[in-house]
C-alpha cells in the first residue's frame, strides 16, 4: 500500500513562495497521475491542480492558475507544488493524492495526511 506524506507547509507571509513536497513510499507512483487539493476551514476540499504520470501535462484551478506549478520526480517518487504570490485566501490544509486521471477529480483514490499552509497578510 502506498503512503503519501506532505511537507513544506507552515506560516508564510502574503506574497511568499513556499514549495510543498509529497513523498510516496511503499510502492511507486510513477504510473499514476498525482494531484494537489486543499481544504480551508469551513469549506469543502477543492482541487488545486494535477499532473500526468510522466509530468507532461498539468492543469490548475482558476484560483491558482499562473501562481502555482506542479512537478514530479519519478526517480525520487516525489511530487511538488510550487506556490508563488500567496494570498491569505490560499490558507488551507494541502493534500496530495494519487489518481488514474490527472484532471478527473473523482479518479483520485488515495490521499496523504495533509500539511497546513497559513498565509498572513
Amino acid at each position: 500500500q502506498v503512503q503519501l506524506v506532505e511537507s513544506g507547509g507552515g506560516l508564510v507571509q502574503a506574497g511568499g513562495s513556499p514549495r510543498l513536497s509529497c513523498a510516496a513510499s511503499g510502492r511507486t507512483v510513477s504510473n499514476y497521475a498525482m494531484g494537489w487539493f486543499r481544504q480551508a476551514p469551513g469549506k469543502e476540499r477543492e482541487f488545486v491542480g494535477g499532473i500526468t504520470w510522466n509530468g507532461g501535462t498539468t492543469q490548475f484551478a482558476d484560483s491558482v492558475k499562473g501562481r502555482f506549478t506542479i512537478s514530479r520526480d519519478n526517480v525520487k517518487n516525489t511530487v511538488y507544488l510550487q506556490m508563488n504570490s500567496l494570498k491569505p485566501e490560499d490558507t488551507a490544509v494541502y493534500y496530495c493524492a494519487k489518481g488514474r486521471s490527472a484532471f478527473i477529480t473523482a479518479s483520485y483514490d488515495y490521499w496523504g495526511q495533509g500539511t497546513q499552509v497559513t498565509v498572513s497578510s
